[in-house]
């Protein structure tokens, strides 16, 4: 097969698969890194989106297939345990034609929603919470595998209206005990000299723990990282982050451990995440769908009024 770095293709472009012949419409690109671009797709004849894929690489691609297929497997497993429908992670591999160029391509369930910095932008810091806790669970079937995702940053995290998070590229998966295949500089255990860049759960830990930061006190991190050389920059850095910010003050335990590399795995860091976001302080700060009080007023003074019309019609 021929394989290069192909284009980023525009809006409507119709990618057809060379051995399946489904067709794709191009909506607009989800992102792209150093292995291929995630593109919006809608199935032509079909009103569900999906994200298209599109390697450089075959054998890159297949690698991250492979965990794909792992995932969907266990998921699968889990969801008939609990009696639920399942949702396949993987819907399609196959080779676009163009060119006289193969490129691989593989489709993937699409989470209708925005990236995860955008999403906190829009509803509330409040939301990290059970975002978090959702990511981390995401991390941990990850882990569970025997794979550690790496490139974890926000433009990587979907999360659709009611909080559902969905990881949407997965060109940074690397087996446990291997050397992190792709990383982003600010979620970087070694750019922080914070330990290695082997893959260990870990490292995804520490990646989350500095996405944190990012979301909730952003203009520190981003300062922090410009006033200092390569060696110089350390865990203590991140730590002083975290023990200043009022914002992350009802995380610091967490954080710390996570930058620490304190946690004994991932399963550990959800449960004490879990623990964490239960407690009393988040009580006033979690998401709520109840009636806002406005309206409650306006219901209940409405409601008066209508029973004082009522009364003056009968004795009139």
């Amino acid at each position: 097969m021929i394989t290069s770095s192909n284009p980023n293709y525009p809006t409507g472009t119709v990618i057809t698969g060379k051995w399946r012949n489904s067709r794709f419409v191009i909506q607009g690109v989800l992102g792209s890194g150093a292995n291929g671009t995630v593109y919006l797709v809608q199935k032509a004849g079909y009103r569900e989106r999906y994200a298209l894929k599109m390697g450089n690489d075959t054998l890159e691609l297949q690698s991250e297939i492979n965990v794909l297929t792992s995932l969907q497997i266990q998921q699968k497993q889990k969801d008939k345990q609990e009696g639920i429908a399942h949702r396949p992670y993987l819907l399609e591999v196959d080779d676009y034609s163009e060119r006289q160029r193969e490129i691989p391509f593989y489709v993937m369930r699409y989470v209708e929603g925005s990236p995860l910095h955008w999403f906190i932008r829009k509803r509330g810091q409040e939301w990290i919470g059970i975002v978090g806790l959702r990511l981390l669970e995401k991390l941990r079937d990850l882990h569970q595998l025997g794979f550690v995702f790496g490139d974890l940053k926000p433009e990587n995290v979907m999360v659709s209206e009611y909080g559902e998070v969905e990881l949407i590229d997965y060109g940074g998966v690397s087996s446990i005990g291997r050397s992190v295949k792709q990383f982003t500089e600010w979620y970087d255990r070694g750019y922080w000299n914070a330990g290695s860049r082997g893959s260990d759960e870990g490292y995804d830990l520490f990646a989350f723990a500095v996405l944190c930061i990012h979301l909730l006190h952003g203009e520190a991190l981003r300062s922090a990282a410009a006033h200092h050389l390569p060696q110089t920059r350390s865990v203590a850095d991140l730590l002083t982050l975290v023990q200043r910010s009022h914002k992350l003050k009802p995380y610091a335990g967490w954080l710390t451990k996570a930058i620490r590399g304190e946690f004994e795995g991932s399963d550990q860091a959800w449960n004490l995440w879990k623990q964490q976001i239960n407690k009393p302080v988040f009580s006033k700060s979690k998401p709520s769908d109840k009636t806002p009080r406005w309206l409650r007023y306006a219901f209940t003074f409405s409601f008066l009024l209508l029973c004082v019309v009522v009364c003056l019609a009968v004795w009139l």
